[in-house]
């Protein structure tokens, strides 16, 4: 989540370097144990205090939680440390909204555990039902996180409300999306497998990371054994909250199957097959969309959108026809390519359509999507066959 504009009193020198890290749009205070005993006037008081147990005597501390919890309205209190005083911890669950943080902790350690404190007490969750989209390459390098980006930065666009559209990269183990739009990867999804049942709308505020393009961003840092140590019930969770939350979620998917991977395809509303416009690509796009049908018969209908399509009269490349008749169906759209229009907005940080709005890649994207919204996969199967 965002902390951009957040009051946050910092009591023990010795985590201000880290909360900076932590905090960075936030408004940051270091005070001593006698501000935990003030009376703060009203909207005075900080959206967020961080103790640093360490930094004073135990019994000091103690006593000064326990002022600070017979406040009107006790602010929301994280408390760092390790060997922490059973008296002293128990002060502190007197306040309404507190936890601890054992050290040693890093920055992103510190942001996640304080994102549900300070989230509000009652998440809203959207009553109109959320469409999930779900985007994966064919082959590898065949722009699936390039069209999962714009394809949720069109639907931001076209869906109203302050939480409308959600992109998760479930690439866990090598994701780009964060890298492609400039974005911190907050989510910290394999610590979360430990108790799936506890990830909730709070929780899922503080793995979120605000995204150029009107998105919220769920990324995970790179980590090679991200898959080893991420459940399949904290995935799915994770999912089933976001759609509680978001009018529309954009999944970035591998292509390797996980032990999750048909399960959140049969939870899809529209399934993407991205392919280049070579032959081993499209032999491995009808291959894939086949596998898929066959493994779930009553699931979305894989739809396969052609990328990087060439202008040409003439040339090696395979036209569009070509390929249709090549994969023995129709593909659901085709994206133009742009390389320099591609190129820029990645090493700028987001989406094309923010830093090359007139690209047609935009265009082409925006059209695909306006088309799937009026005729959603599960209603066309048999439009998706070459005759």
């Amino acid at each position: 989540m965002t902390f951009a504009g957040r009051r946050i009193l910092i009591v023990g020198a010795g985590l201000a370097e880290l909360a900076g890290q932590a905090f960075r749009d936030a408004t940051l205070q270091t005070a001593g144990l006698e501000r935990l005993q003030a009376r703060w006037a009203f909207g005075e008081a900080p959206d967020l205090i961080l103790i640093e147990a360490g930094a004073f005597e135990p019994d000091a501390l103690s006593t000064a939680i326990a002022a600070l919890a017979t406040g009107a309205t006790p602010p929301p209190t994280l408390l760092t440390g390790d060997h922490l005083p059973a008296g002293l911890v128990r002060n502190l669950m007197r306040l309404p909204r507190s936890d601890v943080l054992e050290a040693p902790f890093s920055a992103a350690d510190l942001a996640a555990a304080s994102g549900p404190l300070v989230a509000p007490t009652a998440a809203p969750v959207l009553n109109a039902p959320s469409r999930c989209w779900t985007i994966m390459g064919a082959v590898g390098g065949a722009g699936a996180t390039t069209l999962a980006i714009e394809t949720a930065c069109a639907l931001a666009q076209r869906l109203p409300g302050p939480r409308r559209v959600c992109l998760i990269d479930l690439n866990l183990a090598d994701g780009a999306a964060a890298a492609y739009l400039g974005a911190p990867a907050n989510m910290l999804l394999s610590r979360a497998s430990q108790a799936a049942d506890r990830i909730d709308p709070q929780l899922l505020d503080a793995f979120v990371s605000g995204a150029p393009g009107g998105v919220d961003l769920l990324a995970s840092a790179r980590d090679p054994n991200a898959y080893d140590t991420t459940s399949a019930d904290a995935v799915l969770r994770l999912l089933e909250v976001a759609c509680q939350v978001y009018d529309a979620v954009v999944v970035d998917a591998p292509r390797h199957r996980r032990s999750w991977t048909l399960d959140v395809l049969a939870g899809s509303d529209e399934l993407l097959v991205v392919s280049e416009l070579t032959v081993p690509a499209l032999l491995a796009a009808r291959s894939l969309a086949a596998e898929i049908e066959n493994d779930l018969p009553a699931g979305p209908q894989p739809r396969i959108v052609l990328n990087r399509l060439a202008k040409r009269v003439f040339g090696p490349a395979p036209s569009m026809a070509e390929a249709e008749k090549a994969m023995g169906r129709r593909a659901a759209g085709g994206i133009t390519s742009d390389w320099e229009a591609a190129a820029a907005s990645a090493n700028l940080g987001g989406p094309i359509s923010q830093h090359r709005p007139k690209s047609r890649i935009v265009k082409d994207v925006a059209d695909l999507v306006d088309r799937l919204i009026a005729a959603p996969a599960r209603s066309h199967p048999e439009d998706l066959r070459v005759a």
